[in-house]
């Protein structure tokens, strides 16, 4: 079982400096992997390097860099390279993205997403596993005239897919390592996503997945105002048609309701809960929505349950 927290993108000041200096903090209480979201500002694979290779011991990730807009082979360059950078302590997470922040942003069709999702996978694997690859398909084509394979990008690179739909756990269980899912909730993961992903890996002869669980959850003395505060930060979510019907698994109707915020006992039960349902890994997420103190309080029980 794994333990990590996602850096949260600082507003101010210097992102790589300040990215560090947080994984630092994460790393000295104890946690075992620091993960970093991919919007419209910096680069989180290259992030991620940097961070890497600032902070020896600590894993690093991204969750997740939307596919559309972006192509396999260069996506399994940045990779490598911070598998590199690492020394084989980073794990890419890839998503398809929500088609509101990718047509009107790139000008690009989100159209056919699982087959896209599906050959994306096959070239990302084989660049990485084989160091080329000769591909013509529905959605994109790759055939590098060179070998792709970075030196020193050892073991080969773990793909994460934040997979949660049947379609998608389907063919990231078929092609890929693990899942990296967001706002599903122990019933939705135990239930739906866990066998889905499973039964698609064993069918394909493939190891049991990985199953990254990302939680927002928060170690807080003022319940009601972190409350608050998370309630507006994932306010979002509630309008993307794939988020609302994991929340909606889980029996909820928002996803503020999947906000686990408490003591320390409180928290570290619900986390559990994660493992319990099938999780490998918990990933945190929000921890700054307690403000200072509170995020000291869940990198201290974050560290613990670590260890």
């Amino acid at each position: 079982m794994g333990i990590g927290v996602v850096i949260e993108a600082s507003a101010e000041g210097n992102r790589v400096d300040d990215s560090v200096a947080a994984a630092k903090r994460a790393a000295e209480a104890g946690v075992d992997s620091v993960w970093f979201g991919q919007r419209f500002d910096h680069d989180s694979i290259g992030l991620a390097a940097l961070v890497g290779r600032e902070v020896p011991g600590v894993a690093v990730g991204t969750s997740a860099v939307p596919i559309f807009a972006r192509h396999p082979i260069l996506v399994a360059s940045q990779a490598q390279t911070a598998q590199a950078a690492t020394h084989g302590r980073y794990s890419l997470g890839i998503a398809l993205g929500a088609k509101a922040f990718v047509e009107p942003v790139f000008g690009v069709a989100h159209e056919r997403p699982i087959k896209r999702l599906a050959e994306f996978l096959t070239v990302l694997r084989s660049l990485t596993e084989t160091g080329t690859a000769d591909f013509q398909g529905e959605t994109l084509t790759a055939a590098p005239p060179m070998p792709t394979n970075v030196p020193g990008a050892e073991p080969p690179l773990p793909l994460l897919v934040a997979a949660m739909g049947p379609q998608a756990l389907r063919v990231t269980g078929e092609l890929a390592d693990g899942t990296l899912p967001y706002l599903a909730g122990p019933r939705a993961l135990g239930e739906h996503i866990v066998p889905a992903i499973t039964a698609a890996a064993r069918g394909a002869g493939r190891p049991a997945p990985r199953v990254v669980a990302l939680v927002t959850a928060v170690v807080s003395g003022d319940v009601d105002a972190t409350r608050e505060a998370a309630a507006a930060s994932l306010a979002f979510y509630d309008q993307v048609p794939s988020y609302q019907r994991v929340v909606a698994l889980e029996g909820a109707s928002k996803a503020a309701e999947l906000a686990v915020v408490g003591d320390e006992e409180t928290v570290s039960a619900e986390i559990r809960r994660y493992f319990d349902a099938g999780a490998t890994d918990v990933v945190v997420t929000g921890t700054g929505l307690g403000g200072p103190d509170g995020e000291a309080r869940t990198l201290r029980l974050l560290g613990e349950l670590a260890g």
